[in-house]
């Protein structure tokens, strides 16, 4: 009987490149089915049990799921390689007031006190935003990975200094996971395999004294190879007469 894939959807911008690859070489019998999904559809796709995971961003509509927050992006501004923004390395909010700011459908932030003046025009997606940054009619505030990941030539972007994060979080049906499901958590959360959970829990770090104490042995166990006996040393030198 053939087992079947372990479906895991993900947002645009969203990166499971690197637990799929460790999931395949510690499964590779067990096929991992990645699914691109929408932004405002993703939750839902583990509800209905399209997929048995999605990696999603914050907020969201999780009711029904368990949510693990996996790592925050920055926020930046899109703007035209020409743009006056463009003159500083990081931007603040206050460095937008005034400026024409798009704010496509499918808004990943959710920020209420997003800076510059919402164009009136709501493009239906950050790819169709995008477009309209590029003819000049106003920035694009987002994740970074979407800056990158809709990049042109023509147009570049600033991160804004205290602007919220975006969170990337797994999420899955409440309850006791199926156990490829608890294994892939187990991999999004860094650990190893061999474990009586297939993981192996990182070894604890030492403490700063333990670290202080191994110091102080390497170093007196090194001037004890180092150091000549006396004995040895008055036996070399000639005996003045």
């Amino acid at each position: 009987m053939t087992t079947p894939p372990l479906r895991l959807a993900y947002v645009p911008g969203a990166t499971p490149a690197k637990w799929a690859r460790i999931w395949s070489e510690r499964h590779p019998d067990h096929r991992l089915e990645l699914v691109p999904v929408s932004a405002a559809g993703a939750a839902e796709a583990v509800r209905s049990g399209s997929v048995d995971m999605a990696l999603l961003r914050l907020p969201a509509q999780t009711s029904g799921l368990a949510v693990i927050p996996l790592y925050q992006e920055t926020t930046v501004a899109v703007v035209p390689k020409d743009h006056v923004v463009t003159a500083a390395d990081e931007l603040c909010a206050a460095d937008l007031v005034g400026e024409p700011v798009l704010l496509p459908g499918d808004d990943a932030l959710h920020w209420d006190q997003s800076p510059g003046t919402v164009v009136e025009h709501r493009p239906e997606t950050t790819a169709d935003a995008i477009e309209l940054v590029a003819a000049g009619v106003g920035a694009l505030i987002v994740p970074q990975s979407l800056a990158r990941l809709h990049h042109r030539r023509d147009l570049t972007f600033r991160p804004i200094a205290d602007a919220p994060e975006s969170t990337v979080a797994l999420a899955f049906t409440e309850g006791q996971p199926q156990p490829p499901v608890e294994e892939f958590v187990g991999i999004v959360r860094g650990r190893r395999a061999g474990s009586s959970r297939g993981q192996t829990e990182p070894a604890p770090k030492r403490t700063a004294r333990e670290k202080t104490l191994a110091k102080q042995a390497a170093r007196a166990a090194a001037g004890k190879k180092a150091t000549p006996k006396r004995g040895a040393s008055a036996a070399k030198r000639p005996r003045r007469r």
